[in-house]
C-alpha cells in the first residue's frame, strides 16, 4: 500500500507560488463527518500555512462523496475561485456501491477540472475499514487533507 510507504503530509515545499491573493473552494462531504473534519482541518491549515488567507477559504458542504463533482462544478463556475478541492470518503463495504461511488466521483472531479480549466483536486479517501481512513485523516499515515491543499497550491503555480 502506497501510503505505509509515506506518510500524506510529508511534502516539499521548494519552488511554492505566492497564494496570498488566491482564492480557494472547499466542497466537504458530511458522510463519514469525523474523517471529512478532519480532512478539511488540514487542509485549511496547509494552505493559511503557505500564505491562503481565511477569509479567500470558501467551504461548502454536501450530503456525500457522489455530491463532491456537482458541488465543485458551481464553485469552480464562480469566476474568482482560482481551486476547488473536493474532500470525501468513501469506505468499502459487502456491496459493489463502493465502485460505483468511487468510480463516478473520480471520473467526475476530473472532468469538472478540465470544463473549467483550473485545478480540482481529489482529496478523496477509499479505504478499506473505518480504522484506514482515520489513520489517512490524522493518523499514523498522516492527512490527506494536507496533500490535497499542498497538490492544489502546486497546480497553480504549474
Amino acid at each position: 500500500m502506497a501510503t505505509s510507504l509515506k506518510s500524506l503530509s510529508q511534502y516539499t515545499d521548494k519552488n511554492l507560488l505566492d497564494i496570498s491573493d488566491k482564492k480557494f473552494g472547499i466542497v466537504v462531504s458530511e458522510w463519514n463527518d469525523q474523517v471529512t473534519g478532519s480532512l478539511y482541518s488540514a487542509a485549511v491549515e496547509t494552505l493559511m500555512k503557505h500564505g491562503a488567507k481565511k477569509e479567500n477559504i470558501y467551504k461548502k458542504n454536501v450530503p456525500g462523496s457522489f455530491e463532491l463533482t456537482l458541488g465543485a462544478q458551481w464553485l469552480a463556475e464562480i469566476e474568482e475561485i482560482d481551486a476547488v478541492i473536493c474532500l470525501g470518503c468513501v469506505i468499502q463495504g459487502e456491496t459493489r456501491h463502493f465502485d460505483f461511488i468511487c468510480d463516478a466521483v473520480a471520473h467526475g472531479i476530473t472532468n469538472v477540472g478540465l470544463k473549467y480549466n483550473k485545478p480540482v483536486i481529489f482529496g478523496v479517501l477509499t479505504p478499506d475499514t473505518m480504522q484506514q481512513a482515520l489513520d489517512r485523516s490524522g493518523g499514523k499515515h498522516g492527512n490527506k487533507g494536507d496533500e490535497a491543499a499542498i497538490t492544489a497550491v502546486k497546480m497553480l503555480g504549474f
